[in-house]
């Protein structure tokens, strides 16, 4: 059996790892807002939003991939403006893919960071504000840095975690070679395939690789935040 990676194949490694990367930097700052709200503010609606926030986790993933299509599709009321006012199309391309991708790996990325912020001691912040500080001031010099190992976590699950999206994003994006064939949409098309074992079995091994590596890397984070007296996440 041939080991070594062709051209084709390499260019979907590229892509998976594109998507992945867009995903985490499109999600991150809406996760981490979201996890500072549920951490620090007790508001009506509260339970609400959290289970808007984990609703990706428990519902089918074509499910998400069908509401994405009715918000972002062409005829959507999201992605419709999109394209009529700035040309933007979602929809069976690979920005598509990186959103849905980004859309799973957000409860994810919420639930790490929300343990961060929790375990940033509120005195800390009570004692600067106490000294004069603002709100902002306190936040960026305080909570924003001893939060900084979880959202490193959360960057790194989301990575993970978007490495291996496979149903929302054959939903919303297809299964396009070289548009939208990440490292599982191309699987699983080489398990469909007469002779593809091949295929599927380096394909397999890379996405093992990066998937193991993110884990471990999210799990020496966690450490180093227990061992600054945080919480593992």
């Amino acid at each position: 059996m041939n080991s070594a990676l062709g051209a084709s194949e390499w260019a979907i490694v590229v892509l998976s790892l594109k998507v992945s990367l867009v995903a985490v930097m499109l999600v991150l700052p809406v996760a981490y807002a979201l996890g500072w709200l549920l951490a620090r503010r007790r508001f009506p609606g509260m339970l609400l939003l959290d289970g808007l926030v984990n609703l990706p986790l428990v519902l089918p993933p074509v499910v998400t991939g069908w509401l994405l299509l009715l918000l972002f599709g062409r005829n959507g009321a999201i992605g419709g403006w999109l394209e009529n006012q700035f040309g933007v199309v979602l929809v069976f391309r690979w920005t598509g893919a990186a959103l849905a991708a980004a859309v799973m790996a957000l409860p994810l990325m919420v639930r790490a960071m929300r343990l961060s912020i929790e375990a940033v001691d509120r005195r800390l912040v009570g004692a600067a504000r106490t000294l004069g500080a603002s709100r902002w001031y306190a936040f960026r010099t305080i909570t924003l840095p001893l939060s900084a190992p979880g959202i490193l976590a959360a960057a790194v699950l989301g990575f993970a975690r978007s490495l291996g999206e496979f149903g929302a994003t054959v939903t919303f994006a297809s299964n396009i070679a070289g548009e939208t064939r990440t490292l599982p949409l191309a699987i699983y098309t080489g398990l469909q395939a007469p002779g593809g074992e091949a295929l599927v079995t380096r394909l397999a091994i890379i996405s093992v690789v990066l998937s193991l590596g993110a884990l471990l890397a999210s799990e020496l984070l966690a450490r180093r935040m227990m061992g600054r007296g945080g919480h593992v996440l």
